[in-house]
């Protein structure tokens, strides 16, 4: 029973207020026009009606005159295309560094994480054997200059024949060659840094028994990175060899670099439909490593689009739109959202040349009323 009379109040207090906002408080007309009350409740005599504009137009404006809005032509800005990958970095330059011969090592010149200059020694093999065969060619090599000579005196007198002087040329030459093979072998026991960078992990010790298989360490050139990533097919036809990106590490995505496209691969890979893409970044200061993940970012220019500003754009029941002044008068213009920057927001929709689009007074607008537009000079008077 308690529950039935509370029901009885509240239907007797709605019925009494609705008639009285509807009579006093304007501001209550869209509300009661949205649940479908606004129309009854005029036809009773208990609302207002709107006032009427110049033209017979429902207007929005204050006793009748012109809604004052504040309202601006579009701006035209470019649609940017942003788009970001993941990928791997390394080195300019990375050489992993072997022995050219067999031997066993007998030094090491450097440490791991030393910064070295190419032609720098960085390992010596035992050499003892490499040396003797050096003395031993050069002592064969000694004797095939001494028969030559010995024979180019005889030639003189006669004693000597064309055959025997070409068995101790091809001699000669055969002394020679494989002297500068001995000297290239004791030269191999020397192994040396191709490229200068920062040495790695050193994989051996002395005393270690190498071969042309075993890596002794890795030389990596960080003076600059090359980022090895992948971009989808639909843009192998809009970027090119030289072309900006922002590289930033997932280590430290606050950090944002410069760099440029360096390589482009001649095909797209079938399987995943991506276009492999290389990267160089600059290391200056020596702050990034081979290995590291990096996210790319590409910017692309677009189309030169409208754009307004955020607090035009409106929201209705079949999507955005924003109100318009189009010779005078208050129109809706649907528009579909393209792209939203920091202060404007790129959209699509079918703007005329002299068009100014509502920022401020949206609220008091109806399709048709005529508008003032708060800084435009009045029109003259006829």
């Amino acid at each position: 029973m308690k529950f039935r009379n509370q029901i009885v109040v509240a239907a007797a207090v709605i019925a009494v207020s609705l008639p009285a906002a509807a009579r006093f408080v304007p501001g209550s007309h869209p509300w009661l026009d949205a649940v479908g009350l606004l129309g009854p409740l005029r036809a009773a005599g208990l609302a207002a009606e709107p006032p009427q504009v110049a033209g017979g137009q429902g207007g929005g404006g204050m006793a009748g005159g012109p809604a004052t809005v504040i309202a601006a032509e579009p701006v035209r800005q470019r649609l940017s295309d942003v788009v970001t990958a993941v990928g791997s970095a390394r080195g300019a330059q990375s050489v992993a560094l072997t022995s050219g011969v067999s031997g066993r090592l007998v030094a090491l010149k450097v440490t791991a994480g030393a910064q070295i200059s190419a032609g720098e020694v960085i390992a010596e093999l035992d050499d003892e054997a490499a040396r003797l065969a050096v003395e031993r060619a050069q002592l064969v090599l000694a004797d095939a200059q001494a028969t030559m000579q010995r024979l180019e005196r005889l030639a003189a007198s006669g004693t000597t024949t064309d055959l025997q002087r070409q068995d101790a040329e091809l001699a000669l030459r055969t002394a020679e060659l494989a002297l500068r093979a001995a000297e290239r072998d004791l030269q191999d026991h020397r192994i040396t840094a191709p490229i200068s960078g920062f040495v790695g992990l050193i994989e051996v010790q002395p005393g270690d028994q190498v071969s042309p298989s075993v890596t002794i360490t890795r030389i990596e050139d960080r003076s600059s990175l090359i980022v090895d990533f992948r971009v989808p097919e639909r843009l192998a036809a809009m970027i090119a060899t030289g072309d900006p990106v922002q590289a930033s590490p997932l280590s430290a995505p606050e950090t944002v670099l410069e760099g440029r496209i360096s390589a482009i691969d001649n095909r797209v890979d079938e399987t995943s439909r991506t276009l492999r893409v290389q990267a160089s970044v600059a290391n200056t200061d020596d702050a990034l490593r081979a290995g590291m993940a990096f996210r790319i970012a590409l910017a692309f220019s677009g189309a030169e689009l409208p754009a307004v500003d955020p607090l035009a754009i409106q929201w209705g029941g079949e999507g955005a739109f924003v109100w318009i002044v189009r010779e005078g008068k208050a129109q809706r213009l649907p528009i579909r959202i393209l792209q939203r920057n920091a202060d404007t927001v790129l959209v699509e929709a079918a703007l005329q040349p002299g068009d100014l689009v509502v920022t401020e007074g949206v609220q008091v607008l109806r399709p048709g009323a005529e508008v003032a537009v708060a800084g435009a000079p009045a029109a003259p008077k006829s």
